[in-house]
């Protein structure tokens, strides 16, 4: 079973730096953890992740492997680890976060982070047309499309994205997928609400969250029992795996505090923080629970991971982040850099010869030049999405790195204030 071990905390924050020891590997927390959606981290080959990217484990979609190539072909295989090759620790969420992307959020521009803008354009289309600018927390939506899914108090029935088959999610077999999957630390199934839901939504989603929460944990503990007693000779798993709870509540700070209270009295090895922020205060939010949740376990964000929100989510306790943004702009020609994005498909990269940033000594920036990588992009070749994207979470990864030791030799707060300058 994965042990969370903290070695030293912030005196001014609830900032940590600690361990946790899994089957296949030590994760050094704070950690970014780089998404493997379909067991692949998009563009990138599982030695890029671990060398170049110098990712410590990766995030895959139970979802999107239940339905391609399917959980019996990851089990046959020796579990998502040997499947794709990946030697490391492994996460895989629970496909909840696919009822709010398949059901409220499909067919509209929308995101699990709210601000002002958004809201405004709260019932416009995606249309998609200029794929250079898609929001790092939006979903890139198919327009005018009917709902992929429904919700009811039982579970959620999908429709396959890639068939149109009928599906059907229930805590327990959610739980089952997971166990075959084989990851290290799995997520219980849960409602990620839509931003502009209103609070009696958020609530009916957080208290039937809770409710499937507990469903999870009974799974759960059956599914170990029957692997002890030798009921199941297939399972790729050679210890058991973390159960990690979902807390909800979208941007209501007493939903928030009674979700953390009532997921942190129930036996998980540790926590995830899900649903929709407001985007101009996610630290706040995050602190609401983080006050609350027990501290000697580890606590996820799932789905945030733009650089300040990082530094902010750290400060307030949080160990492991997960994000697709840094893959997806890396796609669409946008990089991170010390002093903002950068979109490579303007004019003024075509002839720059200095790597995309001058702070950062990834392969992309230590052996090619944005004009290179800009080249890359206009000519379409596939290694532009590559290099964008081992820059693009190594640059990610490298500042949960200088948080932990920042952490460690007691200068987290100087660290944070240079960084958000």
């Amino acid at each position: 079973m994965p042990k969370f071990h903290i070695q030293k905390g912030d005196v001014k924050s609830r900032a940590r730096a600690g361990t946790i020891v899994t089957a296949h590997g030590i994760i050094e927390t704070p950690a970014f953890i780089p998404v493997a959606t379909k067991a692949t981290v998009k563009s990138l080959t599982p030695e890029m992740v671990g060398q170049a990217v110098q990712a410590q484990a990766v995030l895959a979609n139970t979802y999107h492997l239940y339905l391609q190539p399917g959980t019996e072909i990851i089990q046959k295989a020796g579990g998502l680890g040997k499947f794709m090759n990946w030697s490391g620790p492994t996460f895989t969420d629970s496909g909840g976060f696919q009822a709010f992307s398949l059901g409220a959020a499909f067919g509209r521009r929308m995101g699990k982070v709210w601000g002002a803008e958004e809201r405004s354009r709260n019932n416009e289309l995606w249309i998609g047309t200029n794929t250079n600018v898609i929001p790092p927390n939006s979903l890139f939506i198919i327009p005018n499309s009917d709902s992929l899914a429904s919700i009811d108090d039982d579970g959620v029935t999908f429709r396959s994205v890639l068939d149109g088959s009928t599906h059907r999610f229930t805590p327990e077999i959610s739980i089952d997928i997971q166990h075959a999957i084989g990851a290290d630390i799995i997520f219980a199934f849960d409602e990620c609400a839509a931003p502009d839901a209103d609070y009696q939504y958020q609530k009916r989603a957080m208290d039937r969250t809770h409710d499937w929460a507990e469903r999870c944990t009974r799974q759960h503990e059956a599914g170990i029992m029957n692997k002890e007693l030798g009921g199941n000779k297939n399972t790729s798993s050679l210890s058991p795996q973390a159960l990690f709870g979902i807390v909800q509540g979208g941007r209501h700070k007493d939903l928030r505090q009674e979700s953390a209270r009532i997921i942190g009295s129930m036996d998980f090895d540790g926590f995830g923080i899900g649903g929709s922020f407001d985007k101009d205060d996610i630290a706040t939010a995050v602190g609401w629970v983080t006050a609350i949740l027990p501290e000697e376990k580890p606590r996820h964000l799932l789905g945030i991971g733009e650089p300040m929100d990082l530094v902010l989510g750290i400060e307030q306790g949080i160990d492991t982040f997960d994000c697709v943004a840094p893959t997806r702009l890396g796609r669409f020609g946008t990089a991170y850099t010390a002093s903002g994005r950068i979109n490579l498909l303007n004019l003024r990269f075509v002839a720059d010869m200095s790597p995309l940033d001058h702070d950062c000594h990834c392969y992309s920036c230590s052996n090619f030049t944005r004009a290179y990588i800009a080249h890359l992009f206009r000519a379409k070749e596939m290694l532009a999405a590559t290099l964008a994207s081992i820059h693009n979470l190594h640059f990610l990864i490298d500042i949960t790195n200088r948080a932990r030791e920042a952490i460690l030799n007691g200068s987290f707060q100087e660290f944070k204030e240079k960084l958000l300058k």
